[in-house]
């Protein structure tokens, strides 16, 4: 790993943290706030790729445990990971992770723009959606005891913003390889 390497995980993972500085949206009906935070670890996956994606995850976890207010609501220390947004929260590793290995195998091939833009939507959604929401819903059913019906369908409500993070994610992978390619260059 090089020096360049761990900028960009630490610059990513303070983009992460910085999101953190948006209000959480608490919504009555789960006990998971809507966060701008999920963003940037679709930013992260998307335009830095698998590795270095899910290492600026990781740093951001690491910040939490020792105790930084790093998480929406300046919430951070070990009592958040005994909550019911654990799921979410260690599931921005493999998020960051498959969105970066999906912009790799797919996006990062293409150098036309709307092949590209949709390839980095779609790495978006898979890792950042679907991948998140699979550790998020799973430990809200199985962990925090919602059951299975109530985790899903109360997530359900994070669906139209996720998608629209996505969509901001795709557009700024895009306009990042244009102007500074980072993911083909480790590829």
């Amino acid at each position: 790993m090089t020096t360049r390497d761990l900028v960009l995980i630490s610059l990513f993972a303070a983009i992460i943290v910085a999101l953190g500085l948006v209000p959480p949206i608490t919504l009555g009906f789960i006990p998971v706030p809507i966060t701008a935070q999920s963003l940037g670890v679709m930013l992260a996956g998307v335009i830095l790729g698998a590795k270095r994606g899910a290492l600026a995850a990781v740093l951001v976890i690491l910040l939490v445990a020792i105790g930084l207010p790093v998480l929406s609501g300046g919430r951070g220390g070990l009592a958040v990971f005994a909550g019911p947004t654990v799921g979410f929260l260690i599931g921005w590793v493999p998020a960051a992770f498959a969105t970066g290995l999906v912009a790799e195998r797919f996006a990062g091939l293409s150098r036309q723009a709307l092949p590209q833009t949709l390839g980095f939507i779609a790495a978006a959604m898979i890792g950042g959606v679907f991948v998140l929401y699979l550790f998020g819903i799973g430990y809200l059913a199985f962990g925090a005891g919602l059951g299975l019906s109530k985790a899903f369908y109360g997530s359900l409500a994070f669906i139209p913003g996720d998608l629209l993070k996505a969509v901001i994610a795709g557009l700024a992978g895009r306009a990042v390889m244009v102007g500074y390619p980072l993911l083909p260059s480790r590829v």
